[in-house]
């Protein structure tokens, strides 16, 4: 993406742009059924809006490449995540309104179970309470480390951020999440020789918290993800020339959103808060991004009827976010989860996206072997918000 070239050709206009991003959309088919989740849904509203729309699917880093949800988000805003690499800390940072300083280093933890002989049976934790998380943080937070301040603050659930401030602090540390169940947290290390220190007093909080942590059934371990500082991107609004809004209730999100130059919205848990917000702002904004999560935690659970419910629920307030009438509306996701597989994949997520401007194509639904069927083919993410822009007539032609 040349953001020299769009910030070229960009015009100032009236329009309005809406990106829903169902977290984890894409999925695999059921080896009993033969359907995928969105298959497989009652999804009328949003299998009417593919007739409407150009659709296709996308791949957000590279072909045969699993993103993460930053990576996934990035591509979906434009930016490229090979070049633009933000580690998962300063998103949750960020996300939960911390004042992440310049030297700072942040990680995302979760709170995990761990068995007697200390390997992994629950990276969640059974999905703990908010408040329980909250009890937890303020006993970690009275850990202390030599030669750092630290900082443990809940987000969500089980999701907690870590913070340490002090001289010389790297961020080129491994992760301690093995990804998997069955073996102990990796160990933590220095991926770089400054960061030795780094990974020393890293290690000491693993340990600790473990002790303190012991008797905190199921939420007896930690593991830590996306070492990270404060990263330097360029501006969304400055490129595109939007005025862009984020709706989104997981902090992670937000921080991303915020990370990029977007407003961070107040909303509540559901997509019928998101959609009173986006009205409520309607008038000040021209740019839209609205996430739902939950189609991706039920993947991740392996939850196939619960990601199918949940996919229904979108249905469910189509027709409402339909009645603003904004003049480009993009529905994807910003990666696969499918429930058969328990965990991000790297198969193309579909994506639709309607304007007065787009040319409907042989789609007749909102799904997987639909969208394959589609204009769009199968593209990067990083096209989508030029796709919009000349869908929503902001863009003049390049050249004479």
């Amino acid at each position: 993406m040349d953001f020299d070239l769009i910030r070229e050709i960009v015009i100032p206009a009236e329009t309005k742009i809406v990106l829903l991003v169902m977290d984890g959309l894409g999925g695999l088919p059921h080896p009993e059924t033969g359907r995928t989740e969105m298959e497989t849904a009652g999804i009328a509203n949003l299998d009417r809006l593919a007739q409407e729309s150009v659709c296709g699917m996308v791949y957000h880093v590279g072909i045969g490449i699993t993103p993460g949800s930053g990576p996934g988000h990035l591509s979906l805003f434009g930016y490229d995540p090979l070049c633009y690499r933000i580690g998962r800390g300063a998103l949750e940072a960020v996300g939960v309104d911390f004042d992440l300083g310049p030297q700072d280093v942040a990680a995302r933890g979760n709170f995990c179970t761990v068995d007697e002989g200390g390997l992994v049976v629950d990276r969640r934790a059974g999905r703990i309470d908010t408040d329980t998380c909250a009890r937890l943080c303020a006993e970690l937070r009275t850990i202390e480390l030599p030669g750092a301040e630290l900082f443990v603050e809940p987000v969500r659930e089980h999701r907690f951020l870590l913070v340490l401030r002090g001289d010389g602090l790297s961020d080129a540390l491994n992760e301690t999440d093995p990804q998997q169940v069955g073996v102990p947290p990796v160990e933590v290390a220095a991926l770089a020789p400054e960061a030795k220190g780094t990974a020393g007093l890293v290690g000491a909080f693993v340990a600790q918290a473990g002790e303190r942590l012991r008797d905190h059934h199921p939420a007896n371990m930690v593991l830590l993800r996306g070492f990270a500082r404060w990263p330097d991107l360029p501006s969304f609004p400055d490129v595109f020339g939007l005025r862009a809004a984020a709706l989104a209730f997981y902090p992670m999100y937000r921080g991303l959103a915020k990370l990029v130059g977007m407003t961070a919205l107040p909303t509540g848990p559901s997509l019928s808060d998101s959609l009173a917000a986006v009205r409520e702002h309607w008038g000040q904004f021209d740019f839209f991004f609205v996430h739902y999560k939950a189609t991706d935690s039920t993947g991740e659970d392996g939850n196939f009827e619960g990601k199918v419910a949940k996919l229904e629920e979108v249905d469910a307030i189509i027709p409402e976010l339909l009645t603003l009438e904004q003049d480009a509306i993009m529905v994807t996701g910003d990666h696969s989860t499918p429930s058969t597989y328990r965990a991000h994949s790297w198969h193309p997520v579909p994506i639709m996206l309607r304007s007065r401007l787009c040319q409907p194509d042989s789609a007749e639904a909102f799904n997987e072997r639909d969208c394959q069927k589609g204009s769009l083919c199968l593209f990067a993410a990083t096209e989508i918000m030029p796709l919009a822009m000349a869908h929503a007539d902001r863009f003049t032609k390049y050249g004479a």
